[in-house]
């Protein structure tokens, strides 16, 4: 199961209400370079989940495909991947349009004996430039957030050591409950000298912990074992992840997935490529944002090679990040979806479903237990 972060199929209907009509990041990003150029992703069926420019529709394609709402009040990371295991979150976790508050702020700086500079919304890359030389200087904490719900603090990796950074973000996580219980922490470690800093691919994410039981529970409860690759056990805050791999890029979170596909007999490999989203989503950058796609649609062959008769792979994403759009944050559209069976051809079925389609299909392949009252979802294809 490969979520390719942030590549949403279309405004989703309530969209208006989180500020994103006309949202659509695959087909506005189709438009913006005259057409995909994504061959193997289209002859799997990847034209039939929405008219898409330079993609066409395989009436026959081997991948069942469609577009799924999303029934969480948000539109980052965790909401969407909790609800493709079948964790819905009714109401949305704490934003915060004008920074943090003194009781949060407070306890933060008393808890890790370090100010605390920025405390506003702000890109990531830019306001590492805006700060970094004063951060350098006096060894305060740089926090931001983001239309996201998170709690983001960045540090020269010269000026705070990345344990120190970690344990400032865990104890944020401690702090950061009941009200102002925000989806993620996410400790940003960058280097490099004033006008000319980097993000260093040190980062990690303190998340919430999902309610459980959920799919993931109930497929580890039928002997199974999960693998995480990329941020998954991040986003789960480690539940229900047998096994982690941690990733520095797309191209490392596939080869070994790869590697996993070749060697394991059974199981759920469970991948996360965030670069669509980190990289291009957010700095508004069709371009590279479809370069990035190409970079998987050239792997493809390779992860479907390794696949064996009957194993199933399924395709789909979190939430959107238009980057033809003025905005620079998420989108609240429809995830894609693609689902294949290695040896079988769909052709060219349509599914129209929810996100926690994904968990109950992973969960009947798997031969997990039903889920009980409260856990969504329909399988989208029987073993």
């Amino acid at each position: 199961m490969i979520v390719l972060d942030a590549v949403g199929a279309g405004a989703l209907p309530d969209a208006s209400d989180y500020g994103d009509e006309g949202s659509d990041t695959l087909g506005n990003v189709a438009k913006a370079v005259g057409g995909l150029d994504l061959p193997n992703l289209e002859a799997l069926g990847l034209g039939n989940v929405e008219p898409l420019e330079g993609c066409p529709p395989q009436p026959g394609a081997p991948a069942v495909a469609g577009r799924l709402v999303e029934r969480s009040k948000g539109k980052d990371t965790t909401t969407g991947h909790w609800e493709l295991m079948g964790v819905v979150t009714p109401q949305a976790m704490p934003t915060y349009a004008h920074g943090f508050p003194h009781d949060v702020i407070d306890p933060f700086m008393h808890r890790t004996g370090r100010g605390v500079l920025g405390n506003k919304p702000a890109s990531g890359t830019e306001i590492i430039q805006e700060l970094g030389e004063e951060h350098q200087r006096t060894g305060k904490w740089i926090v931001y957030t983001s239309a996201d719900s998170v709690f983001q603090i960045a540090a020269h990796e010269d000026t705070i050591p990345l344990e120190e950074l970690y344990a400032g973000s865990r104890a944020a996580r401690e702090i950061l409950t009941g009200k102002h219980a925000v989806g993620r922490v996410i400790a940003r470690p960058f280097t490099g000298e004033p006008g000319n800093y980097e993000r260093t691919p040190n980062r990690h994410d303190f998340s919430l912990e999902p309610k459980r039981p959920n799919y993931l529970t109930l497929v580890r409860e039928a002997g199974n074992k999960v693998h995480g690759v990329g941020k998954i056990s991040d986003i789960f805050a480690g539940q229900d992840i047998d096994e982690s791999h941690p990733t520095k890029s797309n191209v490392e979170g596939i080869q070994q997935t790869e590697v996993l596909l070749q060697e394991l007999e059974a199981g759920l490999i469970f991948v996360n490529l965030v670069e669509t989203d980190m990289l291009w989503g957010h700095r508004n950058d069709p371009v590279n944002f479809h370069r990035c796609l190409q970079d998987f649609d050239r792997r493809l062959p390779d992860l479907l090679e390794a696949m064996r008769s009957g194993d199933l792979l399924i395709l789909t994403s979190d939430h959107g990040c238009d980057p033809t759009t003025p905005s620079t944050d998420h989108s609240r559209e429809y995830a894609l979806l693609l689902g294949y069976v290695a040896g079988k051809n769909a052709a060219g079925r349509i599914h129209e479903g929810g996100f926690a389609d994904v968990g109950a299909t992973v969960n009947r392949w798997l031969g997990g237990k039903a889920p009980g009252r409260g856990i969504p979802g329909e399988a989208i294809l029987e073993p």
